[in-house]
């Protein structure tokens, strides 16, 4: 494992491919984003990087952040890798849905609640719509719509799901971490929060597999791709990264999340982000 203070890239003329994870990452708790983060990621993509959000928020949650930090990327990834958007000036908000993966979730609902019966249970649809089984914790982020609604258990099934998530709130993490591993899940991708929470795609489907396609639209090499991260439904992105390029892990990042980055910056208060950022 190496620091960002010691691992200066060297890149040349050439534009790299940075994908940044918005909570904890590249936003604080209470939605900011300091000075010097800004600053880095505003001059990134002057200098003609490919600068873009990949995250776990919603298409809806995610492209205000944008206005933020003063960037429109070509791509957006949200919903884990789910949902890619892509920019369309025409289009509400400014982006299009470019790929959405789709499941059916009855299977795993059914299994979830089987054994996690007090869990509250949360379906984003192709569209960007939630459908809720009973309200979730004021905490939980990057799950807004403009489309919600509150519906029986039953009506959550037999629907195209991009996105299935789970929380219970009867359970702390390392108990839930043992219910789920019980589960044996199958056919689905998931990713653990900080939390718990389960978040479940598509077979397959994470931040990783929706970043390998957008690189490849953009025809950056493999070498030239960085991922800057914090949680566990990051670990597929940032092994990626690191396999040929860069994978950098925030230093308050959990233990597995940081085993899977080849670098580890700093903390989100000691703003990591805009170190590692201002070595390219």
């Amino acid at each position: 494992m190496t620091t960002t203070d010691h691992t200066p890239a060297e890149t040349g003329d050439a534009s790299w491919l940075v994908a940044l994870d918005i909570d904890g990452t590249t936003l604080h708790p209470d939605g900011s984003a300091s000075d010097a983060v800004i600053a880095q990621v505003r001059r990134l993509d002057a200098a003609g990087h490919q600068v873009l959000l990949a995250t776990g928020r919603s298409a809806a949650a995610t492209v205000p952040v944008l206005e933020h930090l003063g960037i429109t990327p070509q791509y957006l990834v949200c919903s884990n890798g789910a949902i890619t958007l892509r920019r369309d000036p025409e289009a509400p908000g400014g982006y299009r849905r470019e790929w959405v993966e789709s499941f059916d979730p009855t299977d795993v609902l059914r299994s979830i609640h089987t054994r996690l019966g007090d869990a509250r249970f949360a379906v984003e649809d192709v569209h960007g719509c939630y459908r809720y089984s009973a309200p979730f914790p004021d905490t939980a982020i990057g799950l807004d719509s403009e489309h919600v609604e509150f519906v029986e258990f039953e009506e959550l099934l037999n629907q195209p799901a991009a996105r299935v998530v789970a929380v219970s709130l009867d359970h702390d993490l390392q108990d839930f971490l043992a219910v789920v591993e019980r589960m044996g899940l199958r056919r689905v991708s998931f990713a653990i929060g900080w939390s718990a929470w389960l978040d479940i795609a598509a077979d397959g489907v994470n931040k990783a597999t929706a970043m390998e396609r957008v690189r490849r639209e953009l025809g950056i090499p493999r070498e030239r791709v960085m991922a800057v991260a914090d949680g566990r439904n990051d670990i597929e992105l940032l092994s990626w990264a690191a396999e040929r390029g860069r994978g950098v892990a925030m230093g308050d990042s959990p233990a597995d999340v940081i085993e899977a980055a080849g670098e580890l910056t700093g903390t989100l208060h000691e703003d990591g982000l805009a170190k590692v950022l201002a070595t390219l």
